[in-house]
């Protein structure tokens, strides 16, 4: 995705880039939502927190990740947006009442000192305060959204994606109309790169990623998935070795190694149990 944004962000800023990026993963979505045969039902009760989920992650989370890597570069925002696992062990233990361990502690610490190995190159490390600021906002924003999904587990993983993207589609279509009609640079994207990126950001990182992630979600505490999100960077950079002929240093493999052992050390812990879970709600309604 990030190599994929490099090739179109200074053709297609920001906003309009999501907007497209959306508009391309509606078609796969609603093609998924047919074949699977989903459902499109949402009950009344859930469609405020359908809307915020997608309002804080697929529009403020997305749109300021790519603003704050325009306006830094893709190594700010890795190192910037790693932050994204701690907050989703916050909420996560606020908001699901999820286990608080050391051990969960300990692990975001350590992969999140692997992602500086793995990204950190102190010549070209430059900070925008705005563009870190947006980062930040995006790291907070997305770690927010996954925890606000867990709420949303009951209904198909496709179906919670497809309203999510349509969501954010439709806020972001009259500024993406503007921009089509007012400052587009057809000729420029007309380049394969360009539109070849904005298929690839739509059909792949928006349509496989969100419900790959979103069904993850099913299977483990928000405080464990956002782990592999540590494994972003890890797979950016040897992306950029391989396509990009970017070199690839000791501390990669030593970053890797620190990623993968606090990975590791958060799963030995185990996930909160659906028994422990029902039990902390039927508490929490006792208390009220």
């Amino acid at each position: 995705m990030f190599i994929a944004v490099r090739l179109s962000i200074f053709v297609i800023p920001p906003v309009p880039l999501v907007w497209m990026r959306y508009g391309t993963a509606l078609l796969a979505l609603i093609i998924l939502m047919l074949i699977t045969h989903s459902s499109w039902h949402i009950d009344k009760k859930d469609r405020k927190l359908l809307v915020l989920s997608a309002l804080s992650g697929q529009v403020l989370s997305i749109v300021t990740q790519e603003t704050g890597t325009m306006m830094t570069s893709a190594q700010t925002g890795s190192v910037i947006t790693a932050a994204t696992p701690a907050f989703m062990v916050v909420f996560g233990y606020f908001l699901l009442h999820e286990k608080l361990t050391a051990g969960r502690i300990a692990s975001v610490l350590l992969a999140t000192i692997g992602v500086l190995f793995v990204v950190f190159d102190p010549d070209n490390f430059t900070v925008n305060p705005l563009g870190g600021a947006s980062l930040f906002v995006a790291a907070v924003t997305w770690a927010f959204m996954s925890v606000l999904l867990k709420f949303l587990s009951k209904y198909s993983v496709i179906t919670v994606t497809f309203y999510s993207v349509l969501i954010a589609f439709l806020t972001l279509t009259p500024y993406g109309l503007y921009w089509l009609l007012s400052s587009a640079d057809y000729a420029a994207m007309a380049s394969p790169s360009v539109w070849g990126s904005v298929l690839y950001l739509g059909f792949i990182s928006t349509t496989a990623g969100f419900c790959l992630w979103n069904k993850g979600l099913l299977y483990m505490d928000a405080s464990l998935a956002g782990l592999f999100m540590f494994f972003q960077p890890i797979v950016g950079t040897f992306l950029g070795w391989l396509l990009l002929a970017e070199p690839v240093t000791l501390y990669f493999w030593i970053g890797f190694a620190l990623i993968a052992a606090g990975v590791v050390l958060a799963l030995r812990g185990g996930n909160t149990t659906a028994a422990e879970k029902l039990a902390r709600h039927h508490r929490d309604c006792l208390d009220h």
